[in-house]
């Protein structure tokens, strides 16, 4: 999605409301919850954060960036996916997953930096943060080189966990889920 799509989007309601139609009707968005789901999703966004906090300090750095750009992008992904369903909509794509958010969090749980940071994670083909990421991932599984700064996988690292991190937040206060949530 380019920066001007998601803009339109984030000042658009009645787009947001049109485009999520079409997609329930083209059964992409579905109406459906179930608190387990919501857990589920929250305990594997979980599992891929400590994942990177595992392998991050390895002297494995090339193989660190691949590994964590995936658990980042997962985290974050399945993060969304437990906020949708507190809506009472799970979602087959990552656009229906962003509209779903912007309609029922942007401004109400998430800002604008929130969305992006998802967006960037989610629409890799157009967003520069995720160029870069793949670059370094395609750099250290298919180049010869063995050494990457470590930082670079941090810095991944940090945007995941801010992002799982307020959702859980938002899921804690919002719906009081106990603390298999992730308190």
């Amino acid at each position: 999605m380019k920066t001007y799509e998601l803009e339109q989007y984030l000042n658009d309601k009645e787009m947001v409301e049109e485009k999520i139609q079409a997609l329930i009707k083209e059964k992409v968005i579905k109406l459906d919850s179930s608190e387990g789901e919501v857990k589920g999703h929250i305990a594997k966004a979980g599992h891929n954060l400590d994942f990177v906090r595992a392998i991050s300090p390895l002297d494995y750095s090339d193989w660190a960036v691949t590994a964590c750009y995936y658990a980042c992008y997962y985290a974050c992904y399945h993060a969304a996916l437990a906020l949708i369903l507190t809506k009472n909509y799970s979602s087959k794509n990552h656009l229906a997953t962003l509209l779903v958010l912007i309609k029922e969090f942007y401004k109400k749980g998430l800002d604008k930096e929130d969305i992006e940071v998802l967006s960037s994670f989610l629409d890799y083909h157009d967003i520069l943060f995720y160029v870069e990421s793949k670059n370094k991932r395609e750099d250290a599984a298919y180049s010869t080189k063995t050494r990457f700064d470590k930082s670079e996988v941090e810095q991944l690292r940090i945007k995941a966990a801010l992002f799982v991190s307020k959702i859980r937040l938002i899921l804690k206060n919002t719906y009081q889920l106990n603390k298999q949530v992730g308190g």
